[in-house]
C-alpha cells in the first residue's frame, strides 16, 4: 500500500527519525566508517534525515555486489523477463509517485506541482525502456571474403555501471540512470548527490519490492570527493554515467583512464533562447521567462541567454520581467508555489555572487536581483526571479552557468549575427528558437551547435527522444533508443563453413 502522507505538516513516512542506510547487495547497511551527514529542507533549514557517508570501502562493497549479480542469474534472465520486471517496477513507481514527488520536494525544494507533474514522463520512460529490452539485436553482414563465411554482430551488456547524479532532479535522474541498466541487463552502483540523497534511497527500496534482484541496484550515499571519486576510478566499473558540472565531468574523464571505462557525460549548459521579431511576442516572452525560472533556474538546459531581435527587444524585456514578478516564490510544499528555494545556502551565495558581478560589469537590472527574506522566506534559500537587460556577451552572466533564476537578455539584428553569438560558447546542450518562418526554423536547427533545438517551445522531453550535449556539455545521450548503445558492447561473430 502507498503510505499516508501528512501534506499539511510537510511530513513523510520515509522520514521516521531513524538514520538512513545504504543499499548494497540487497542489504541496508551503514557506511563502513560509521560516518554520517545531514540532509535538510532548503525552504526551512529543518533536518530531514541523517544519511551514511560512504567512501571507497563502501564503493568496493557495492561494486563487488553488482559484479556478483551481473555474473549470476541476472545475466541469464531473458529479455522478456527483464521487460516484465520493468513493467512491474513502473507499476510500483506509479503507485508511489506522489510519495516520491513529495520526498523530492522536501529534499531539494522544487514545488510539489512541478515534481508531481513528471509522473507521466518518468513512468512512461520506465515502460519505454521495458519495450526496448526486447528490441536489442545485432546484424548480419555480407563479407567480401572467399569461401562460405557467416558474419554477424552481437550486442551484449557492458557489465557494472556506475552512475553519479545531481541534486536538481533526484527522481528524474534516478529513473534516467536505472531504466537503460535494467533494459540491457547491466547492474548499477548509484551515487546520489549529497544535497538530495533521499529519493534515490526510497526508489531503491521500491525496486526491491518490485522484484529487482539483490545487487542489481546498489545505492551508496556520500560526497563527491569520497564515494564519487572512488566510483569514477574503480577498476571494477565498466561504464560510468554522470550528470553534473563540467569541472567534475573533467575530473571523471581523468579518473576513468585507469581501466578506460566507457563514459557518458551530461554536463552543464548556457543555452541560447532566440526570439525573432515575427514570433508571437507574449508567448515567446513567457516561454523565455520559464526557460530560465523553472525549478528556480536549476536546470542544466535552462535558456539563460535570451537573444531578442531588436525590433521587439524592449517589449520582451518588459514581458519577461512581468512574468518573473508574477511567479509565486515559496516553499515547495505549498501547492500554490511556482518556484521553490535554491538547494542550499552555498548555491544561493553562488547565484547572488553572479548578480553582483552583473551589476559591476554594467548590466541593467530590470527585476529581482536579491534574496527574498520576508516572513515566508526568512529560513530558506530564496532568490527572486531576476532579469538583466543590455547584457554583453563577454559578461560572466552571459558566459558561465549560474544554475539560478537569472536571465541575461541581449538584443541582436539579424540571423547570421545571432547564430554566431549563440554558438560562441563552450557549451552546447539546448537551444530555443521562436519564429513563424518554417524555413528560418530549419536553417537555425541546422546551424545551432547543441544537442537539442526547440522551435516555438522550450525544454520539451519525451522517452522516445534522445537528450544530451556537444562541446563541453558532454557526450552520449540519455533517453531514446540511442541511449541503449551506451550500455551495450558490440561483438563481431565469424563462422567459416566448410
Amino acid at each position: 500500500m502507498t503510505p499516508e502522507i501528512d501534506y499539511a505538516n510537510a511530513t513523510h513516512p520515509f522520514l521516521d527519525g531513524a538514520p538512513k542506510r545504504m543499499l548494497i547487495g540487497g542489504q541496508w547497511v551503514a557506511a563502513a566508517s560509521g560516518k554520517t551527514f545531514e540532509t535538510r529542507n532548503p525552504a526551512t533549514g529543518d533536518l530531514l534525515a541523517v544519511v551514511p557517508e560512504g567512501d571507497r570501502e563502501d564503493i568496493d562493497r557495492a561494486v563487488a555486489a553488482a559484479r556478483a549479480a551481473f555474473e549470476g542469474p541476472w545475466r541469464r534472465m531473458k529479455p522478456d523477463e527483464r521487460a516484465a520486471l520493468m513493467h512491474a517496477l513502473a507499476d510500483v513507481l506509479d503507485a508511489h509517485y506522489d510519495e516520491l514527488a513529495w520526498l523530492d520536494t522536501l529534499d531539494m525544494g522544487s514545488p510539489i506541482r512541478h515534481t508531481r507533474g513528471s509522473r507521466r514522463h518518468l513512468v512512461g520512460l520506465m515502460r519505454y525502456f521495458a519495450g526496448q529490452a526486447t528490441a536489442i539485436h545485432g546484424l548480419t553482414a555480407e563479407t567480401s571474403l572467399n569461401g562460405d563465411m557467416f558474419a554477424a554482430t552481437l550486442k551484449e551488456p557492458v557489465g557494472v555501471v556506475g552512475a553519479i547524479i545531481p541534486w536538481n532532479g533526484p527522481l528524474w535522474a534516478t529513473v534516467f540512470k536505472t531504466a537503460p541498466v535494467l533494459a540491457t541487463g547491466c547492474t548499477l552502483v548509484l551515487k546520489p548527490a549529497e544535497d538530495a540523497p533521499l529519493t534515490p534511497l526510497r526508489f531503491a527500496e521500491l525496486a526491491l519490492q518490485a522484484g529487482v534482484p539483490p545487487g542489481v541496484i546498489n545505492v551508496v550515499t556520500g560526497f563527491g570527493a569520497g564515494a564519487g571519486a572512488a566510483l569514477a576510478e574503480h577498476p571494477g566499473v565498466d561504464k560510468l554515467s554522470f550528470t553534473g558540472s563540467v569541472g567534475t565531468g573533467q575530473q571523471i574523464v581523468r579518473a576513468s583512464a585507469g581501466n578506460l571505462k566507457r563514459l557518458s557525460l551530461e554536463l552543464g549548459g548556457k543555452s541560447p533562447h532566440i526570439l525573432f521579431d515575427d514570433a508571437d511576442v507574449q508567448r515567446a516572452a513567457q516561454s523565455a521567462a520559464m526557460g530560465v525560472f523553472a525549478n528556480a533556474g536549476q536546470i542544466c538546459s535552462a535558456g539563460t541567454r535570451v537573444f531578442v531581435q531588436r525590433g521587439i527587444y524592449d517589449e520582451v524585456v518588459e514581458a519577461m520581467a512581468r512574468a518573473g514578478a508574477a511567479l509565486r516564490v515559496g516553499a515547495g510544499t505549498d501547492p500554490t508555489s511556482d518556484i521553490g528555494p535554491l538547494v542550499s545556502p552555498r548555491q544561493m551565495a553562488r547565484v547572488l555572487g553572479y548578480v553582483d558581478s552583473a551589476r559591476d560589469e554594467g548590466a541593467r537590472l530590470v527585476s529581482g536581483g536579491a534574496r527574498l527574506d520576508g516572513p515566508a522566506h526568512a529560513q530558506g534559500n530564496f532568490v527572486a526571479p531576476t532579469v538583466f537587460a543590455d547584457v554583453r556577451d563577454p559578461m560572466r552572466i552571459a558566459r558561465e552557468e549560474i544554475f539560478g533564476p537569472v536571465a541575461s537578455v541581449m538584443p541582436y539584428d539579424d540571423l547570421d549575427e545571432v547564430v554566431r553569438r549563440a554558438n560562441d560558447s563552450p557549451f552546447g546542450l539546448g537551444a530555443g528558437v521562436w519564429t513563424r518562418d518554417i524555413g528560418r526554423a530549419h536553417a537555425m536547427a541546422k546551424r545551432l551547435q547543441s544537442g537539442s533545438v526547440w522551435v516555438n517551445c522550450y525544454n520539451q522531453m519525451d522517452p522516445s527522444m534522445p537528450f544530451g550535449g556537444v562541446k563541453q556539455s558532454g557526450y552520449g545521450r540519455e533517453s531514446g533508443a540511442q541511449q541503449l548503445d551506451e550500455y551495450l558492447n558490440v561483438k563481431g561473430l565469424w563462422i567459416q563453413h566448410d
